[in-house]
């Protein structure tokens, strides 16, 4: 997020760093990266360098639909990624460092939770970059060795449903009230009063698409969730992914629709595992990201929030959802 937290701060997490990590903080430097969460560039006393997170639980619902959810299903997720990264060898895990408690990730109040990772040098990805097939071809080697590990215990199950689907459907049947939470409310009611027949029939298609998902009982495997040019760090000797909030259980598709809905694009990944992604599958979950994009915009739109360089970047993000809606194929 360009913008910081609200109520937080270094001192905060200073004091947090140091009660839950034992990092005595030299320097921090505010890293306005990411789309969700907040990040400092941290060197401690003894000049190592760390890269801490903080996540606001009240806007976490992939985790939970509550705060206190949330933190439940963020601590299950970053356990997972350190399980991965410690005990099944997959050194392209970027893993959370442990707490004195052993937690990966630690609440410091009722709405935000910190987690710290060892400062990694590399080239960042961006998000609306395209991947060589080369590129493609790399990190799909990366998601068949993921796919094979052994799911640890720990790990979260996701639900088939795009998260903020009932916030969603609440949208769209009280339109015709006004929307009072800032100065993006009422462009983002207005908007969707217009497209409500094409949300609607995305709700719908996807129900037909999950409906025909669930039919062929694809295996289930461990799923990054988001493995999208912008989680890929760049680093002599290949790539490393990051962002680990969204690991779960689901069919390999859930990663492979975001490097391609062309399985002949995927066909590295076929060789490695045997596996031939199903077509339905990867439409599925390119709908399902959209339409999870549209229900975090509006529940953002809705709420209590003021003009940013952030939430103008989401009102752009909204009008970019909607018109990859727009475009997608009946399936």
């Amino acid at each position: 997020m360009e913008t910081r937290p609200e109520n937080f701060g270094e001192e905060d997490l200073a004091t947090g760093l140091a009660e839950h990590f034992g990092v005595v903080v030299h320097t921090t430097s505010y890293a306005p990266v990411g789309f969700g969460d907040y990040h400092w560039r941290v060197t401690d006393e003894d000049g190592r360098q760390w890269f801490a997170k903080v996540s606001d639980l009240a806007h976490k619902e992939h985790c939970g639909p509550t705060p206190e959810m949330a933190l439940v299903g963020l601590r299950k997720a970053m356990e997972t990624a350190a399980t991965l990264h410690e005990r099944a060898g997959l050194d392209f895990v970027v893993a959370p460092r442990r707490s004195r408690t052993g937690d990966p990730v630690v609440a410091v109040d009722d709405r935000y939770a910190l987690s710290l990772f060892p400062f990694v040098h590399g080239e960042a990805g961006d998000f609306s970059r395209e991947l060589s097939s080369a590129e493609r071809n790399e990190v799909l080697g990366l998601l068949a060795r993921l796919h094979r590990s052994t799911p640890p215990r720990c790990t979260p199950a996701t639900v088939l449903d795009p998260p903020g689907r009932a916030g969603l459907e609440s949208a769209l049947a009280e339109a015709s009230l006004p929307w009072s939470g800032g100065p993006f409310s009422e462009p983002a009611r207005a908007l969707v009063t217009n497209e409500a027949e094409l949300f609607r029939t995305r709700l719908a298609d996807f129900d037909r698409l999950a409906d025909r998902v669930r039919r062929g009982g694809g295996p289930l495997v461990v799923t990054h969730g988001e493995p999208h040019p912008g989680n890929l760090l760049r680093i002599e000797g290949g790539y490393l992914l990051i962002d680990w909030d969204t690991v779960g259980l689901a069919v390999p598709e859930r990663d492979l629709s975001l490097l391609s809905d062309d399985p002949a694009a995927l066909g590295h990944y076929t060789e490695l595992t045997g596996f031939a992604p199903d077509p339905s599958a990867l439409a599925l979950y390119r709908l399902r990201w959209a339409l999870t994009d549209l229900a975090e915009f509006l529940a953002w739109f809705r709420s209590p929030h003021t003009r940013t360089s952030d939430t103008e970047t989401a009102w752009q993000g909204l009008a970019d959802t909607v018109e990859t809606l727009k475009t997608f194929p009946a399936p």
